[in-house]
């Protein structure tokens, strides 16, 4: 299985300089699929444009039934020599992949074939038998190789597939053959690490991420805080207090915690007032995280949207064309929230039940990342307010479950918008607050220098004659009567 990395946008651009794919490596059963899913909704939730190449599709595409293990077996020459082929397209379609954004691939020993480029191995080992038949019974029960999707059966066939594959699969060997390369060796399901020559910044990323998620049954519940004064005014942004309806989903949250019986469940607040408050109505503990709080809209803050489209009517329209990559003037955008958060999703992913009081634009990132949403369309996930979110990690997402706890309160969405007001500015220009270049003619200080300027450059550039000097006599004598 290859995971494949392409840096195409300038933030992922200057984390590395090079393309990378990352191999998945390891015996069936141990994760390999699980991880590489996960990694890849982690990656592109930072900004670095990630896909996967399953071999495994690439072999029910090549061979329409499966029918039993017999098909892995080393010594079946019409079944390896399937496999060969669906191996070397996955790694046309990798190539294809990295090269249209001018990349290179290679894979270990192809390297003379497809030139330089970083590549970094993951493997899973596992040796726990209930971890294996765990896995077995909950991911490759509903596999497409098993459409009867019998239990016992399906445990049977994949077992013989296992002792299959071990004829001939060779572990890295980090003390002699593999020592040069770059890896990260994982045991049992996150036990025990082994990191081997890590090179550059997005492996070191990778082994940040690996090292940290943990396979564990638990549940992520989001909320906002209540409504809050500023929202029945339409202002975003500040530091208000919660509006009467607002306490009253308060109560209402705490009564949903004893209803749900979250009796271990830890409470995680922004520093901001409104998802304090919040909390405090729980009578539970709770932990204040300042990367917590609401995106910051700079100049913007405390302002109605109607305002902010009289006030600075290019930045009003500007967000509206790209509203993850817009920052307020003075503030933050979408994305910076994003590299804000990360250290609250590593965190999320090594925690039991959490439930996070949080804000509009924080909840749509931690959804973007658990929901694996794209960056166009993360900035309008619908975040109601009073509503609970319970987020249930399965096989290779998540299932989500809706709460809406009947208490009243303003809708603060705003919809995508369908035509761009102004045309795109460069990114130097088309800011309220960055003046747009200035006509001289409608400055008379600015007129002036203008002269000025002008007079110096026909000095530097023409003989200082008596005849040049008389020439632009005039011009010199109305420089001299410019206002101080």
């Amino acid at each position: 299985m290859y995971v494949c990395l392409s840096f195409c946008s300038a933030w992922a651009s200057y984390m590395t300089n090079s393309p990378t794919v990352i191999v998945m490596i390891g015996l069936p059963a141990r994760g390999k699929t699980y991880m590489s899913k996960k990694l890849t909704r982690y990656l592109n939730w930072i900004g670095v444009p990630t896909k996967v190449f399953n071999l495994g599709v690439y072999r029910r595409e090549a061979v329409k039934a499966y029918k039993s293990y017999d098909f892995f077996r080393h010594d079946n020459k019409e079944a390896m020599e399937i496999r060969k082929q669906c191996a070397l397209v996955a790694l046309e379609d990798v190539k294809g992949y990295l090269t249209e954004e001018g990349g290179q691939i290679a894979v270990r020993h192809l390297l003379s074939h497809f030139g330089y480029f970083f590549v970094f191995f993951v493997e899973s080992v596992c040796d726990d038998p209930e971890v294996i038949a765990a896995n077995i019974l909950e991911v490759k029960v509903s596999s497409p190789d098993y459409p009867e999707r019998h239990r016992e059966r399906v445990m049977d066939d994949f077992l013989k597939r296992i002792e299959c594959y071990k004829v001939t699969y060779q572990p890295l060997d980090p003390d002699d053959y593999d020592k040069d390369l770059s890896f990260i060796k994982v045991e049992n399901v996150g036990r025990r690490f082994l990191v081997n020559r890590v090179q550059d910044y997005i492996q070191s990323k990778i082994v940040y991420y690996l090292m940290n998620i943990q396979v564990h049954s638990h549940s992520l519940y989001l909320c906002r805080h209540g409504e809050s004064n500023h929202n029945m005014e339409g202002r975003i942004g500040g530091d208000s207090e919660l509006s009467p309806g607002g306490k009253q989903f308060a109560h209402a949250l705490h009564s949903f915690i004893e209803e749900h019986k979250l009796s271990d469940l830890k409470v995680w607040t922004s520093q901001l007032r409104r998802t304090i408050q919040t909390a405090e109505e729980l009578i539970v503990p709770y932990e204040q995280w300042k990367i917590l709080n609401e995106i910051d809209a700079g100049v913007c803050e405390e302002m109605t949207y109607d305002v902010i489209q009289k006030s600075f009517p290019e930045e009003f329209a500007l967000r509206d064309q790209d509203k993850y990559h817009y920052r307020y003037p003075g503030g933050e955008s979408y994305q910076d929230l994003v590299q804000r958060l990360e250290p609250v999703i590593m965190e999320l992913e090594r925690q039991g039940n959490v439930l996070v009081i949080c804000h509009q634009a924080v909840m749509r990132c931690l959804l973007a990342y658990f929901l694996d949403k794209s960056a166009d369309d993360l900035p309008y996930l619908k975040c109601p307010l009073h509503t609970v979110l319970k987020l249930t990690p399965v096989a290779y997402g998540c299932k989500v479950e809706m709460f809406y706890l009947n208490v009243k309160a303003v809708n603060t969405h705003r919809d995508r918008p369908l035509v761009s007001n102004i045309a795109r500015y460069p990114q130097w220009q088309g800011s309220a607050l960055i003046p747009s270049p200035l006509n001289p003619l409608d400055n008379p200080d600015m007129l002036w220098s203008c002269w000025w300027l002008l007079l110096f450059i026909i000095m530097s550039v023409s003989p200082p004659t008596s005849a040049v000097c008389l020439a632009w006599s005039p011009l010199f004598f109305i420089g001299c009567m410019s206002p101080a």
